[in-house]
């Protein structure tokens, strides 16, 4: 299919291939309703695009669109983020603060990576998701609310209800529409067109007139598993930017290590996707010598999705 963009909030949407095109249609009928959104896939797929996808799409367009990390933001913060606190509230709070929630008044609540939430929290928002109020830390009243929630994970929510680290009537409560967001390694169609996009916003940020690939490149880019998925080419087409004296990106402009990991799945048809992705973290960390936030940053993932993913292979 021919590319379509969809201008975001100072970024843009691209869809090029059809498993994205099913996901924008079901996007723009859930942006038709009050509903709940759950929005699954791993990091660096595009979740908080399509998020703001629906907002844009929805009545609630004129009114704020508001999101908040669930997996950065420490446990000790997360409470008066959400819910706010009232000045006295406890030691620093020297104003009233309005959480997320209030803030959202009117328009869309995005919960990044939700299940990242604490057990203890997520009871919390639970009551709020079912009262339709909070109560602010060291408040006296209850404030009603009124936003549209849309949440994210990068992880399966059946399996970490199983592990015990998500609740059950929580998933219930936040999965009235779901819609999951396929990981870059499927979408192959797309790599071109996402490619060229971010070459033109690479090429204007470090104003460079690097136009296009050369055929060896986007050879190499279509061979690539990309576990760091949309994040991931992003961040190597920056740098081959970067890198480039000339008008075509060419695969001497690639890093290294991009070319060192490319694994085409036939050529390991035993191995399970799980395994291509150990393997490939492996590689990464081993040729950062171990540095796992230049690792992180290479493979297009935060330092916690990084870590949840050492801890998952039970890697050292």
């Amino acid at each position: 299919m021919s590319a379509t963009i969809i201008s975001l909030a100072h970024r843009r949407l691209v869809i090029a291939d059809s498993k994205m095109g099913d996901v924008l249609n079901l996007a723009k009928r859930a942006a038709k309703t009050q509903s709940p959104v759950l929005l699954c896939g791993e990091s660096g797929s595009g979740k908080e695009l399509i998020a703001r996808y629906i907002h844009d799409e929805s009545s609630r367009k004129q009114k704020p669109f508001i999101s908040i990390n669930c997996a950065a933001v420490p446990d000790g913060l997360m409470e008066s983020e959400l819910f706010g606190h009232e000045r006295g509230a406890f030691t620093g709070a020297v104003t009233q603060h309005l959480g997320k929630f209030e803030r959202a008044s009117g328009g869309t609540l995005l919960l990044d990576e939700v299940s990242e939430m604490s057990i203890h929290l997520q009871a919390k928002l639970l009551r709020v998701l079912q009262e339709g109020e909070v109560d602010r830390l060291g408040g006296k009243e209850t404030v009603s609310i009124n936003c549209r929630v849309i949440s994210t994970t990068n992880r399966e929510p059946k399996e970490s209800i199983a592990r015990g680290n998500f609740r059950e009537d929580l998933f219930y409560r936040i999965n009235v529409i779901r819609i999951d967001c396929p990981p870059l390694r499927h979408r192959e169609d797309a790599i071109e067109a996402l490619a060229h996009e971010f070459l033109t916003q690479s090429s204007q940020r470090q104003d460079k007139k690097v136009t296009t690939f050369r055929t060896d490149a986007m050879t190499q880019l279509k061979k690539n598993l990309w576990p760091g998925n949309i994040r991931e080419l992003q961040n190597v087409i920056e740098r081959a930017v970067l890198l480039c004296d000339e008008n075509k990106i060419g695969s001497e402009h690639l890093e290294s290590w991009l070319k060192e990991s490319q694994i085409k799945l036939e050529d390991k048809p035993s191995m399970r996707l799980e395994d291509l992705e150990k393997s490939h973290i492996l590689e990464i960390l081993n040729q950062t010598d171990g540095n796992r936030t230049i690792a992180a940053n290479q493979l297009g993932i935060s330092g916690r999705t990084l870590r949840n993913k050492l801890k998952l292979y039970q890697l050292s």
